[in-house]
């Protein structure tokens, strides 16, 4: 057995790999090798539009310092040797590994826009976006966006899901005028209804957000000179939004080209079974970048959940990954008119035909509350549901369905029952 055969190589400084390395050191028995890429400590992903909106200094975001049994580098892995078992870094260095995980997380999708990126250059200077033009993925997009802010008369954010919509009211937060362009029918479309999604949209215009839906941009707008600073946007129907700051958030996409040059099965993400082994048996994935049973996740809650379960399968211990279920939150600061409203989806948000929904609304004070139901040969079962405004009873509704257990009463009970747990469930 060689020095390095019982050592763990964790690729991926952020939430999944730092998780990880956390719980490997807790179980014990495995040397813990942590190579991160980013130069921030690593940091809450969930707060960055807290630390835009100015709530949360930057440091307030950050993770709790590894334990001492823990190494982590600064690098970046450039190719994975699976035959000597070893990663090459950027700067020269050969690492072994007994096992490998990536947790390489996922990239920021930029669209096809004319205008993004300058045709006429070559190399690498032509994926260079123009001045204030941003992606809102990392801490580091934070800080340039924040050191734009100064001077900006308008911003645009291109892009109505949680990314999204959270850029747009941090920037509004800030006292930046801002338009929200969309292109689907409504916001949060993965996670909201249309009558739901009619009172975040209410809501955002209350904080200052001028919202478009069904709006296409087309093309990014520049100066002509040689830093190419972005003036606008110009949408599919010709019309012209003025813009010094452009915001590009319309999802992510997994990062799987270390993955797909080391000869691993890819598709969608790096295919893992139950154990997050891929079908090479020394490594493993596991985040935004791994897909599982035909998903990808894309949220801190299944991260933490595959970190665990890998940490006892590394350390020799039985686990399995069965999926995840998953309970999405998002707070908006409260207006003039009304107060914070907050937002939780989960499961099915979109019933079946052969479902049955319950619904409570109240437009006038920005409540929202739907579950639907679904009966087999056990009874009805609760699968998903939307709310939104007062979520004093999300407790009781998450708990309810993450038992998966037949409903005992009229599903009715469930929107009208406080929750004795403060804050309910959240992933």
């Amino acid at each position: 057995m060689t020095a390095t055969d019982s050592r763990v190589v964790v690729v991926g400084g952020g939430m999944a790999g730092h998780r990880l390395a956390q719980q490997l050191a807790l179980h014990g028995g495995r040397e813990v090798l942590l190579l991160a890429e980013e130069e921030h400590r690593p940091y809450n992903r969930v707060l960055l539009a807290e630390v835009l909106a100015g709530r949360y200094a930057p440091e307030i975001a950050e993770l709790a310092a590894l334990p001492a049994a823990v190494e982590r580098r600064r690098a970046r892995v450039v190719r994975i040797d699976r035959e000597q078992r070893r990663v090459l870094c950027d700067d020269g260095a050969e690492i072994g590994y007994g096992d490998l995980v990536l947790a390489t997380g996922s990239n920021p999708v930029l669209p096809p826009l004319r205008g993004l990126f300058d045709d006429s250059l070559a190399g690498r200077d032509r994926h260079e976006l123009p001045a204030g033009v941003f992606a809102f993925r990392t801490m580091a997009d934070c800080a340039d966006i924040d050191a734009r802010l100064p001077g900006t008369r308008q911003a645009v954010v291109v892009g109505g899901g949680l990314l999204g919509v959270s850029a747009a009211r941090a920037l509004a937060a800030r006292g930046i005028p801002v338009v929200l362009a969309h292109q689907g029918e409504h916001l949060l479309e993965r996670h909201l209804d249309p009558e739901a999604a009619e009172l975040l949209r209410t809501h955002l215009t209350e904080l200052g957000v001028e919202v478009h839906t069904e709006c296409r941009v087309r093309s990014v707008l520049t100066t002509d000179t040689a830093d190419r600073a972005v003036t606008g946007v110009e949408l599919a129907d010709g019309f012209r939004l003025d813009a010094d700051l452009l915001v590009i958030a319309v999802g992510v996409r997994p990062r799987t080209g270390l993955a797909q040059a080391a000869g691993l099965e890819v598709r969608r993400g790096v295919l893992v079974d139950d154990e997050l082994r891929t079908d090479d048996p020394h490594i493993h994935a596991l985040g935004d970048c791994a897909e599982h049973d035909g998903t990808v996740y894309g949220l801190a809650g299944p991260a933490f959940e595959q970190a665990d379960v890998l940490a006892q399968v590394l350390t020799g211990r039985p686990a399995a990954y069965r999926g995840s279920r998953l309970l999405t939150r998002l707070t908006l600061a409260a207006t003039p008119a009304r107060g914070p409203l907050d937002i939780a989806a989960f499961g099915v948000t979109s019933p079946s035909p052969e479902d049955r929904v319950v619904r409570l609304a109240d437009a006038g004070r920005g409540s929202y509350r739907k579950v639907i139901v679904r009966r087999d040969e056990t009874g009805d079962r609760l699968v998903g549901g939307v709310l939104l405004g007062d979520l004093d009873t999300i407790g009781q509704v998450a708990h309810t369905w993450e038992g998966d257990e037949a409903l005992s009463a009229h599903p009715l009970h469930l929107l009208t029952t406080r929750s004795t747990t403060p804050g309910g469930a959240s992933r």
